[in-house]
């Protein structure tokens, strides 16, 4: 259906005269009606912010309850401070929301004014309700920040008795002969009863009631992990796995394969066992003692598995060239094996912990299953020194270096005295410390090795990555070591993004905690009385690439589809695509600083001091920039061009705002200050196009008839195919010595840039030309 043309500017009219009536009615009213409705929405939106204010109070008594309930359990208190930072957060918020009524309030009663004889009542009445209200919204301001300072003093509380927990976690002493006692085995065998029973009960439920849902979730757990492994190994391929084959392969390559191969199976194993508690709890398949357990045991699993993988690959027992500790074989075997059972029992150790939790066993069961496994621990690190992994000179087994030896033998030995001294906590804290927090460092400073390693020069050309796309896109070597470098840094924050938050979780800290330093790094980083957010500058900068790569798209755009199919001519082409990609920059810069949160009237001082250098030390800059936008504008030359300026002489390769580079005939690249061109003359052989006269001058004896050289000059350079007619050529006789007659000749040609061949061929002309007259050049014969 097609709308009649005619009476939509009458339908615009109506529309128009609608409108006007309206705002009119609006502003008629305004003198009673508007003072009445803002004074109702300012107390419901007072009144939210009370009641959600209240709220807060209420939910900080229930917290603080819980504080004193559960002053032993570092978990719960983890877990209460994080909501009592989200509840600052939502406070700040509250007094946020008040501040532009505020602002109002105290614009509308400057207005006002104070109270004068004779005033109308209504501007009474209004003056006292904003008095009235702006009262009203200082006390729930005040309250809130009351509020505010209460919940940050619990959560100083909070970390003042977590670290005190911690604390007193080592420092606990337990009475080793007491607990390890002939009662010991009698508690393990009535435990393991309890477990074994609670574990088989759970077994007989799922049988009888969950099998169907236990097959489900177990085959999307396995699914889900099999699809990260597969796609680990089709992205990785052969930097994943080491090939039997390969006899040398250079250290990039062996890292490679040990971080990866280290990382990827780990990653899937803990994305199947992720996956299957989800499921099980989501299915209701968990009970909540199994649900502990299960968590306990993937745990001890993962980390068992994934200090598996990381010893095989730095040991590399099986494969000599790929080993990255240079020792020998028997040593490799020898310190694999150390490496996996001592993650072994710290594992067990860790395992058996958490079932005598949930099964609230005897305490010196507990006791007594971290002494052996302490002990264990400590011997099997001590062992490590014994190794002798090296070969000297004769080939004979060396011993590592003394620091190394004596550093673990101070470890394990003071594993095993704070056992022995009762200091359990003490003890289990130093042998999961070796076996957690070392895979973690190990790993971090393998991953810290393949970033150096791919930065170096020409490495990221010898890796498969770096073939594919230097087969794919051809790139240039510079190229190359720019993605190398690139991706160095992507890895390295990989490793400290992924690194740093285990280990502080090894070393008492919380998700809580770490999730809490995160926001606040990201949102608010305060240095003096300046603060800025992570989040908007990384934002910023994001925008800003947008903006950058957008605008050279679209001068490739402009310069490849529009002005080419226009034949406009090259300098142009250039000159305006410069002009845009500046613009475009700009723009996008200032888009980016408005993104990152930066008032840019904050820069006002810092333009006023900038201003005062530019009139002293940044003189040149300026002229160079501002010569080089009216040559942008006034074009006096273009690239392609050939010109005569400051004593040098060739084609400009480029154009930007402080400096032109020219190209000389001898294939010297100059660098030129735009203000050169503006302040002295300059010389342009192609300015409006190529047309150019060629002078070649021509010496002859003095014996021969000047008539005669004249009319063959004139015959030669007339003859020429490239000569042009209009203008006509000439030749002109320029004096005589006694020895010599000069002539010189002078012809247009069509293009000046390309006359060497030109000016060749007519002296070939030229001479056998006056060979065949008989005109002598020399003195005749």
């Amino acid at each position: 259906m097609t709308l009649p043309i005619r009476p939509i500017p009458r339908l615009l009219i109506v529309l128009m005269l609608l409108l006007g009536g309206q705002a009119l009615a609006q502003d008629a009213g305004d003198g009673t009606e508007a003072p009445a409705t803002l004074a109702v929405e300012s107390e419901n939106a007072a009144a939210d912010q009370s009641e959600k204010i209240a709220a807060i109070a209420k939910r900080t008594d229930q917290l603080k309850a819980q504080m004193e309930l559960n002053a032993t359990d570092d978990g719960v208190l983890a877990e209460i401070r994080a909501q009592l930072e989200e509840m600052n957060r939502e406070l700040l918020g509250s007094g946020a929301a008040f501040r532009p009524r505020l602002e109002a309030i105290n614009a509308r009663l400057d207005e006002i004014g104070a109270a004068a004889d004779g005033e109308p009542a209504t501007l009474a009445a209004e003056r006292q309700n904003l008095t009235t209200e702006k009262t009203s919204i200082n006390t729930r301001l005040g309250e809130a920040e009351a509020l505010s300072v209460r919940i940050s003093g619990m959560v100083e509380e909070i970390a003042r008795t977590r670290r005190e927990l911690f604390a007193n976690t080592l420092s606990r002493r337990y009475d080793i002969g007491a607990a390890i006692n002939q009662d010991v085995l009698r508690d393990l065998a009535t435990e393991s009863g309890k477990l074994t029973s609670a574990v088989a009960s759970w077994l007989r439920f799922v049988l009888n009631y969950k099998l169907p849902s236990v097959l489900l979730a177990t085959a999307l757990a396995l699914l889900a992990a099999f699809a990260l492994s597969f796609g680990g190994r089709r992205l990785f391929g052969r930097t994943f796995v080491a090939d039997p084959e390969t006899l040398d392969p250079t250290y990039l390559s062996r890292l490679s394969v040990t971080f990866w191969s280290t990382l990827i199976p780990t990653a899937a194993l803990a994305v199947f066992f992720a996956a299957t508690w989800f499921l099980y709890d989501y299915f209701g398949i968990l009970r909540r003692d199994i649900d502990q357990l299960m968590i306990a045991l993937f745990n001890v699993i993962a980390v068992v598995f994934f200090v598996y993988r990381l010893a095989s690959g730095i040991f590399s027992p099986k494969l000599p060239a790929w080993r990255l500790l240079p020792v020998r074989t028997p040593a490799a075997h020898t310190l694999f094996w150390l490496v996996f059972f001592t993650a072994l029992v710290t594992a067990g150790d860790f395992f058996g912990g958490r079932v005598n939790e949930i099964m609230r066993s005897p305490l010196s069961l507990t006791v007594a299953k971290s002494f052996f496994a302490t002990v264990i621990v400590g011997l099997l690190v001590i062992s490590f020194g014994w190794v002798r992994p090296f070969e000297d000179e004769e080939g004979r087994p060396k011993r590592w270096h003394p620091l190394f030896r004596a550093f673990v033998y101070l470890v394990g030995g003071g594993t095993i005295i704070a056992a022995f001294l009762g200091y359990i906590g003490l003890a289990r804290f130093i042998s999961q410390q070796i076996v957690v927090t070392g895979g973690i460092l190990t790993t971090m400073y393998i991953g810290y090795l393949s970033a150096s390693a791919i930065s170096e020069i020409g490495a990221f050309k010898r890796s498969r990555l770096g073939r594919k796309l230097s087969d794919r896109f051809s790139l240039d070597e510079a190229t190359e070591d720019q993605i190398g470098l690139a991706l160095s840094m992507m890895i390295n924050i990989m490793v400290l993004a992924i690194g740093l938050p285990l280990i502080f979780l090894q070393w008492g800290f919380r998700w809580g905690d770490i999730s809490s330093w995160t926001y606040n790094f990201a949102n608010e980083i305060r240095i003096g009385s300046i603060s800025f957010s992570l989040i908007g500058i990384v934002t910023g900068i994001v925008v800003f690439m947008v903006g950058y790569f957008a605008t050279r798209a679209f001068q490739r755009w402009l310069d490849g589809k529009v002005m080419a199919r226009g034949r406009v001519d090259a300098g142009v082409r250039n000159s305006v695509s410069t002009a845009v990609g500046y613009a475009g920059v700009l723009i996008a810069g200032l888009i980016g600083l408005s993104a990152a949160g930066i008032d840019l009237s904050s820069f006002a001082l810092v333009a006023g001091a900038l201003s005062v250098g530019i009139g002293f030390g940044l003189q040149n800059i300026v002229n160079n920039f501002v010569s080089g936008l009216i040559l942008l504008a006034e074009r006096p030359f273009k690239v392609g061009d050939w010109i005569v300026a400051g004593g040098f002489e060739g084609n400009v390769r480029k154009i930007s705002v402080r400096a032109t580079e020219i190209e000389t005939f001898q294939r010297q690249t100059v660098i030129m200050p735009n203000s050169t061109f503006i302040n002295a003359a300059l010389g342009n052989w192609t300015h409006r196009n190529r047309l150019g006269r060629v002078d070649i001058p021509i010496v002859v004896h003095f014996s021969n008839d000047p008539r005669v050289v004249h009319a063959v000059l004139t015959a030669v350079v007339t003859g020429h195919p490239q000569t042009l007619k209009n203008p006509a050529p000439s030749v002109t006789f320029d004096g005589f010595t006694d020895a010599a007659l000069n002539f010189t000749i002078k012809a247009f040609v069509a293009d000046i840039t390309s006359t060497t061949s030109y000016k060749n061929e007519l002296r070939f002309q030229i001479v056998e030309r006056f060979k065949a007259e008989g005109i002598n050049v020399g003195a005749p014969a």
